[in-house]
């Protein structure tokens, strides 16, 4: 890494380690590319001891607001990532928002050559089991609407906790006319149908597997990606009771 991109390191690690949030200004011209930016983003985890001992993080956010956006990923810091119902009382946040979303289980290893070869019609084949699941997403800059996407990639894509529902053997669905009611606090019930950004969520999986198997790792079987939201970010409060539903799928529980 260069050295601007050591020190944009150094500042996001004792920014977590400090709970506390960053300015971005002395930061915007110290990332070019997204291979940079993972370049943080890997360091950061590993001078925080995320993932010792595991090749591969086991668990992962990945997606994009569109097909033909560049997707993006993060591997997720494991005492984040918790089963329904949870409670992330003891967790920091600055400003949280609630995205409600689908996460996928790999059923088998894959490798980098079995990654190389995927499509979009035969990937979804390599997953077993489906769950709801809600991300909590919060950023360690000040202000986050003005903050450049690649400090945002850099910093875990803004990821800030994940809870998972039950998992279920993973079938065909009709993505089109499925629904999500999310309920935050004493808030309406948030409805949409069908208003996943990439149509599938498992269309997203040939471009997650080639990245996270870009060194040369295997994926492990079992190694879970959530996959993008279908409510956008809906603002939260510390202390707000939340749930997801995504009838037929399953549903989930969590306390900011």
């Amino acid at each position: 890494m260069t050295p601007s991109q050591t020190a944009l390191t150094d500042a996001l690690v004792a920014a977590r380690r400090g709970n506390r949030t960053l300015d971005a200004t002395p930061w915007l011209d110290t990332l070019e590319t997204a291979t940079q930016a993972y370049e943080v983003q890997d360091a950061v985890a590993a001078a925080l001891g995320w993932f010792d001992g595991q090749p591969v993080p086991r668990a992962w956010k990945s997606g994009g607001g569109s097909r033909t956006a560049t997707l993006t990923h993060a591997p997720l810091a494991p005492a984040g990532v918790r089963q329904s119902p949870a409670d992330f009382s003891d967790l920091v946040f600055h400003t949280p928002g609630i995205e409600a979303e689908i996460a996928l289980r790999l059923g088998q290893d894959v490798t980098p050559a079995q990654a190389a070869k995927l499509d979009h019609e035969n990937a979804a084949a390599l997953i077993d089991a489906i769950a709801v699941s809600v991300e909590i997403v919060d950023a360690r800059w000040q202000d986050l609407p003005s903050t450049p996407a690649l400090l945002r990639l850099a910093d875990s894509q803004v990821h800030g906790a994940l809870v998972i529902g039950e998992w279920k053997p993973y079938a065909a669905v009709d993505w089109a006319s499925q629904r999500c009611e999310t309920k935050i606090g004493s808030a309406d019930v948030v409805v949409r149908e069908g208003t996943h950004p990439l149509a599938d969520p498992a269309w997203l999986l040939p471009i997650w597997l080639r990245h996270i198997t870009r060194n040369g790792q295997t994926v492990p079987a079992g190694t879970v990606v959530t996959t993008g939201s279908w409510v956008g970010v809906l603002p939260c409060r510390r202390g707000d009771q939340v749930t997801a539903e995504f009838p037929g799928i399953g549903a989930v529980r969590l306390s900011v």
